[in-house]
């Protein structure tokens, strides 16, 4: 199993689109003005070096590095440069499974996988000028953790065989799927490394975690993940649009106004698709998100008023969303 990733991929690709930015510090998000809201989407090594990583809010990214490089996202220019990579990829006759616009795995059976990995990246470059790095494993986990090890535009194996010697002593959110909050009640339970966590009864995780989540996490801990490559074409399951408000809105009137130009902007874009459900999401000041959801029986419009009819007014409003999600996740 391998796992390919376009080194600081977005970064990458403003680069390829202006050398002049070779080797500094760029940052990618919003709408490029670092003194309004917005987060960012990508940063460089250079700027990540500075401090400055994905989701940071871009005021912040910009007290870290104020000599940074700020840039508007633009998804048209990613798109067509992640087709590309991913032409590449399938023209290998393997199965590739994209998990986004800079990463897929690839199921191989070679005898050597770090030379095919380094063939890999090599048409990559020649294709697209960008670096990649690519982990390889017996599954889907380890390829995906491996890659981590081999970045910048690097080759690393991760297996069964090395797993505790690379994993063992650390914390369990070093696994691909564990995040800070499950790592924190797994300690909690006395288990703070990798190793602990592979060693732990099923049965006392089933009981703090669920029946099924329990279990699951003491096989990430031993490394075991799906080892099979799902090459079925992505399907969008949702679509929404979101808008950040420089100011925050407290007339409640407004709030709703906003809320049916969305959705009236969503609607025209899925006109082709058939949905079954719609989506409000509103993040009160200073940061506080809840969304609420119904069922489609009229129009778009008609559903987001009524989810929005859900929330309790008063509160300033940063930012609103509505999505629209698909019946069958295939239209």
């Amino acid at each position: 199993m391998l796992h390919v990733d376009l080194d600081q991929f977005i970064a990458a690709v403003e680069v390829l689109r202006n050398p002049e930015l070779t080797g500094k510090p760029v940052v990618v998000g919003g709408d490029g003005d670092p003194d309004k809201r917005g987060v960012v989407s990508t940063a460089s090594y250079a700027a990540r070096e500075r401090g400055v990583h994905s989701g940071q809010p871009l005021r912040t990214a910009k007290k870290r590095c104020p000599d940074c490089v700020f840039l508007p996202v633009d998804a048209d220019a990613y798109n067509a440069v992640s087709d590309e990579v991913m032409t590449v990829l399938r023209d290998t006759g393997q199965p590739v499974e994209v998990l986004g616009w800079d990463e897929a795995f690839v199921g191989v059976d070679t005898e050597d996988p770090e030379a095919y990995a380094r063939g890999l990246a090599a048409d990559i470059k020649a294709a697209t000028r960008l670096d990649s790095s690519v982990g390889i494993g017996e599954n889907k986990l380890q390829a995906k953790i491996a890659t981590g090890y081999g970045k910048p535009a690097g080759v690393f194996r991760l297996t069964f065989g090395t797993w505790f010697e690379l994993l063992g002593d650390r914390p369990p959110d070093a696994i691909w799927g564990i995040g800070a909050k499950t790592t924190a009640k797994l300690a909690t339970l006395g288990i703070t490394t990798v190793r602990e966590l592979a060693d732990a009864d099923p049965d006392r995780l089933a009981a703090a975690f669920g029946p099924m989540t329990g279990p699951w996490l003491v096989l990430l801990g031993r490394g075991r993940g799906d080892a099979e490559v799902d090459p079925t074409p992505y399907v969008q399951r949702s679509h929404g649009r979101e808008v950040t408000f420089q100011q925050n809105i407290k007339d409640w009137a407004q709030v709703a106004a906003e809320v049916a130009r969305l959705a009236r902007q969503v609607c025209d874009e899925v006109s082709e698709r058939s949905v079954a459900r719609v989506v409000v999401k509103v993040r009160f000041a200073p940061f506080v998100t809840v969304t609420h959801g119904v069922p489609l029986t009229g129009t778009i419009d008609e559903a987001a008023a009524a989810a929005l009819g859900m929330f309790t007014p008063g509160r300033p409003v940063r930012l609103l969303g509505v999505r629209a999600e698909f019946a069958d996740g295939g239209g």
